[in-house]
């Protein structure tokens, strides 16, 4: 048949499908918003109602309260702002030094660093967390790791050690910077620019777009960590994070009465999210698209 006798299909029919989509997308949102607004024991009775009878703020007052909003969104943005910078730095570098530089053993780091992305985060669990319990010098360790008290588990900083280099980053970095001219590296080394500058003035402005893609898949993956944030804090609650928190009360509470509640805790850690996707979206969506081209 002739390219120019085939049917198309008319343009509302794609609009309407892809509206019928997002308003399916949007619709679990969009009830949650509604059920932090109802009232205690309204969620949940049959006839289910998507509105709540009366509007009330007192949820979110009490999301502060009974889930101690304002120490566990503490705990998630520092371990969070810290896990996203220290990715960006790291993933950086060590794809400029597998891009770009020349030294024996790099394909072997380079396979190394993929050999990484395969393993199930579930499979380093548990080496993680002995590998905390016997941090030297710290929770009361000796030099040797022993006769402590719950070593590097009884600190913050043990939310974010798995968590400061990422296989994914350095591969995703490695590859977009592959991409730079080395004829551009080469001029500026023969005018005398050491490979810091070359690294800082040059390859890395134009790595924006990626290195802000990396930054929000990070962001939000960091933010929503919920595994090895529990085991930490089976041993010290203080460092219970925002799904930690939220979760551990609507799993010890009568649903029904703290339902809302809850919803509204994960409105309001959600908002963080929301708003940083929503400042970055353009780069983001930049990024992804330079990525798929290198």
């Amino acid at each position: 048949m002739a390219r120019g006798n085939r049917r198309h299909r008319p343009p509302w029919l794609s609009y309407t499908l892809v509206a019928i989509g997002g308003v399916l997308m949007a619709l679990p949102f969009l009830d949650m918003i509604s059920s932090s607004f109802k009232g205690s024991g309204e969620y949940g009775i049959l006839p289910y109602h998507f509105l709540p009878d009366s509007f009330t703020w007192s949820n979110y007052a009490a999301a502060f309260d009974q889930l101690q909003l304002g120490r566990l969104f503490l705990n998630s943005v520092i371990v969070t702002l810290t896990v996203t910078a220290a990715v960006l730095v790291t993933s950086a570098m060590g794809g400029y030094a597998l891009a770009k530089l020349r030294f024996r053993g790099r394909d072997v780091i380079f396979r190394f660093v993929l050999a990484t992305m395969m393993l199930p985060p579930f499979l380093l669990l548990i080496p993680d967390f002995i590998i905390m319990l016997n941090w030297p010098l710290t929770g009361g360790n000796n030099i040797l790791g022993q006769g402590g008290d719950g070593g590097m588990t009884t600190s913050i900083v043990s939310l974010m050690l798995p968590f400061l280099v990422s296989g994914f980053g350095i591969f995703l970095m490695r590859q977009f910077m592959i991409g730079v001219p080395d004829e551009m590296l080469e001029a500026a080394r023969i005018d005398g620019a050491g490979e810091w500058r070359l690294f800082y003035n040059i390859v890395l402005p134009q790595t924006g777009p990626v290195a802000i893609t990396l930054g929000l898949v990070t962001f939000v993956s960091q933010w929503n960590e919920y595994i090895w944030t529990s085991l930490i804090a089976s041993t010290n609650p203080d460092l219970m994070t925002l799904p930690v928190g939220i979760q551990l009360l609507q799993s010890f509470i009568d649903p029904n009465r703290t339902t809302p509640i809850v919803m509204a805790g994960i409105i309001i850690s959600t908002l963080p999210v929301l708003i940083i996707f929503l400042f970055f979206q353009r780069y983001y969506v930049r990024g992804v698209m330079l990525s798929g081209m290198k």
